[in-house]
């Protein structure tokens, strides 16, 4: 079987060759297909091709090192994401199997420290090796799994079928809703799918994260459902409230409030701007019974702040969980004035010794802009910071060294004085 052969240019094969999985528009020479005589991999015995967007290459340097296998999309910047090191006629000589090896790799993964019960992400795309696929499994409190499966790239799309027979013969799912409705899947050329696959269920359904219960909408909350990439930070944090008064804002669905109260804390004002998600973070406090020491308001967290340092409040810990200011490097700036603003002002609302918890989820803003950040509205503010700790996404995140976008999620817990 003869597949066609992506070339590099000259020095483009660094990357790739650590790990890196995509392959830009810039960064290719040339599209050559092997004669079907088998007349051998030299230059001199391979043709133009013309290679329809979806289908399998090679990828080779341009000594003509072989790299690794791919998907190629010429509608995308990203032209081929790599598959795989094997060879193609290895990968599709069964994709089905190839898939399953995959998914029951990551599956394997999470058993090492997630137990039957949790709610996790299953696949993290190009940190699993399966570029574009996103899987989270939820289960819920009867016990009953549920995946929320996004393909936001054509490299995963062509092997739909193969990936989700895979899914169901190794995760056994009570229901799956593929939620393919990100608008990166316009940039590749496809179309907004989201619906259930197979049998329809419910749509809401209530998990435990952390002995919290959480009400989730598989069909309709933000992303694939929710974010359980904060799981471990929001453990973590529960410790530091007992007895403490905690503002927590960008709530989302109360996550990290409600875990507050798991802690002790004395009072919780949970904020967010959309009434939605104001309607799911009260529903999960009366499903927690926390009324007596949590409320959720509407507003703009950025105007909260302002207020509340206005009407001289104070609070013994403070949550920045803001969704991603910049998800470009070109916004950098601007985000930065976003960050350095709630961070300042949530420095003036804190007790002397209270605790800070500030996050950023945008692989754009990294850790030297992130903590600079920090130290800017520290000293803005006249306050002294100690970083306590500093965390990330949980271990269903892997990092994969080669791909620094797999390290997006930056947490930091601080005091400030």
């Amino acid at each position: 079987m003869f597949f066609p052969r992506v070339f590099l240019k000259n020095r483009e094969e660094s990357e790739i060759k650590q790990g890196f999985p995509w392959v830009f528009d810039n960064e290719i020479d040339s599209v050559k297909f092997e004669a079907a005589d088998g007349s051998g991999i030299k230059q001199t015995g391979l043709t133009d091709a013309v290679v329809d967007d979806g289908g399998v290459v090679e990828v080779f340097a341009k000594s003509g090192a072989f790299l690794g296998t791919g998907v190629i999309n010429r509608k995308s910047k990203i032209t081929v994401r790599m598959i795989g090191t094997e060879h193609a006629d290895c990968i599709m000589g069964d994709a089905l199997a190839f898939y399953e090896k995959r998914i029951s790799d990551a599956y394997d993964l999470r058993k090492l420290r997630y137990s039957m019960k949790d709610s996790y992400r299953l696949v993290y795309g190009e940190a699993d090796f399966i570029p574009g696929l996103i899987v989270e499994r939820f289960v819920d409190t009867k016990k009953n799994v549920y995946l929320v499966v996004q393909f936001s790239t054509l490299s995963c799309e062509v092997f739909r079928r193969e990936i989700m027979s895979a899914l169901r013969k190794i995760i056994k799912p009570y229901g799956v809703y593929e939620k393919s409705d990100a608008p990166t899947r316009e940039k590749e050329g496809l179309s907004l799918r989201s619906c259930w696959d197979g049998e329809v269920r419910d749509e809401k359904i209530v998990i435990r994260e952390n002995d919290v219960l959480i009400q989730v909408d598989l069909a309709n909350g933000q992303k694939t459902g929710y974010f359980l990439d904060q799981k471990d930070n929001r453990k973590a944090v529960s410790a530091l409230c007992e007895g403490k008064r905690v503002l927590d804002t960008f709530t989302h669905t109360g996550a990290f409030g409600l875990n507050a109260v798991k802690g002790g804390a004395k009072e919780v004002v949970a904020v967010d701007i959309s009434e939605e998600a104001v309607e799911t973070v009260r529903a999960n406090i009366a499903l927690n019974h926390a009324e007596a020491r949590m409320t959720a308001v509407c507003a703009d967290v950025f105007d909260v702040l302002k207020e509340y340092e206005r009407l001289g409040e104070k609070f013994d810990v403070i949550i920045l969980d803001p969704p991603a200011f910049t998800k470009n490097a070109k916004n950098i700036q601007k985000a930065y004035g976003g960050y350095k603003e709630i961070n300042l002002r949530a420095m003036r609302l804190l007790k002397s010794g209270g605790i800070l918890v500030t996050c950023s989820c945008s692989y754009f803003f990294d850790s030297e802009h992130f903590y600079g950040m920090v130290m800017k509205a520290a000293e803005d503010s006249h306050k002294r910071v100690q970083v306590l700790s500093k965390s990330g996404a949980g271990a269903d995140h892997p990092v994969l060294l080669g791909y620094p976008k797999s390290e997006y999620l930056k947490c930091a817990v601080c005091r400030v004085i």
